[in-house]
């Protein structure tokens, strides 16, 4: 008999090994394998970063500062240029997806075009963390960190009535049509110049955020409307793009130039007295602060708010030494 119980008990536990081997430690039913998976995604998981376009120098910074703050967060990150392109940022996203990205931190081409995409991400477990351009859906991206356009805009316009004074002609060049940062800005800053009867505008065109289209329909509006004394940018290419134009025309001294997200160029050109005033909108703190809440979601947390508004900063001739490299001084 003694001969047929020692296999018999050497089969049971070789069954138990088989069986319970590959099981987590303290008898859950998820395999290690799994467990180990999550964890090392956790701690070195992969970000995307999709943007609008990489041809502005303040979109580039966008973009390194959220794959450097990923990095230094342990993880794998890799930049995408949409190029302004609502089919190439979904051909984008099904890329990023198919190749099992854990997060996207997301500059949209388009409010309602890229709603579709976020949706898609979520649909497949992975979160999207919009940064700087809104999408119009509450319930798609996991967050949205946006500048306070409209207010920003509205201290702009108060400042160009002090500059400008409290008559005479202007224009105004706007931004991307389908992107809700040029109404948001274009409102804030009628808000208040409305109120003035003595300003009007003689023209309004759209120059697509770009700097090469900015000095192109400035030139048009300088033939049409040769003695406005300014001009309201819906961003800082569009106002390097149109001071361009105004100073080819011989009118610097004539026309001043407002813009609008705190780059670089534009900074040193109010330094310089070139143009007359932007707002910072501080790109790296919320590229930073996604790339931040990205890693809080491959971690486990789910409870983001939806959206995250960041104040922007008037600067002027009067304060502009306390900017700089798209942000404050420290």
């Amino acid at each position: 008999m003694k001969t047929f119980q020692y296999p018999a008990a050497f089969m049971l536990l070789w069954l138990m090994v088989v069986t319970t081997g590959c099981a987590e430690p303290g008898g859950g039913d998820k395999p290690m394998d799994v467990d180990h998976g999550a964890a090392e995604n956790a701690q070195h998981g992969r970000i995307a970063v999709v943007v609008s376009t990489l041809n502005n120098p303040w979109f580039v910074v966008l973009a390194e500062a959220a794959k450097s703050r990923a990095e230094e967060l342990g993880h794998e990150a890799v930049i995408y240029d949409s190029q302004n392109d609502v089919a190439k940022e979904a051909a984008t996203f099904e890329n990023v997806l198919s190749a099992g990205y854990g997060a996207i931190l997301f500059n949209a081409v388009d409010s309602e075009a890229s709603v579709a995409n976020v949706r898609t991400a979520k649909d497949k477990g992975v979160p999207v963390f919009c940064i700087d351009r809104e999408i119009n859906a509450t319930d798609a991206a996991a967050a949205q960190i946006l500048s306070d356009n409209y207010a920003g805009c509205v201290e702009l316009a108060q400042y160009f009535v002090e500059v400008v004074g409290e008559e005479g002609t202007y224009a105004e060049l706007l931004g991307l049509t389908g992107d809700n940062n040029t109404s948001a800005r274009s409102k804030g800053f009628h808000s208040v110049v409305d109120r003035y009867q003595g300003l009007k505008m003689v023209a309004q065109q759209s120059a697509d955020f770009d700097r090469t289209k900015g000095l192109e329909v400035m030139e048009v509006i300088l033939q049409g409307s040769p003695g406005i004394r300014a001009v309201f940018c819906g961003n800082d290419a569009m106002a390097l793009g149109a001071y361009q134009a105004i100073e080819s025309a011989g009118k610097k001294d004539q026309i001043k130039v407002f813009g609008f997200d705190g780059a670089e160029d534009v900074v040193r050109s109010i330094a310089d007295g070139k143009i007359s005033a932007t707002a910072m909108q501080f790109p790296k703190k919320m590229a930073q602060q996604a790339a931040e809440f990205a890693d809080q979601w491959l971690k486990g947390k789910r409870d983001f708010e939806q959206s995250i508004p960041v104040a922007v900063e008037l600067v002027t001739a009067e304060n502009v030494s306390r900017y700089g490299d798209y942000g404050a001084k420290e």
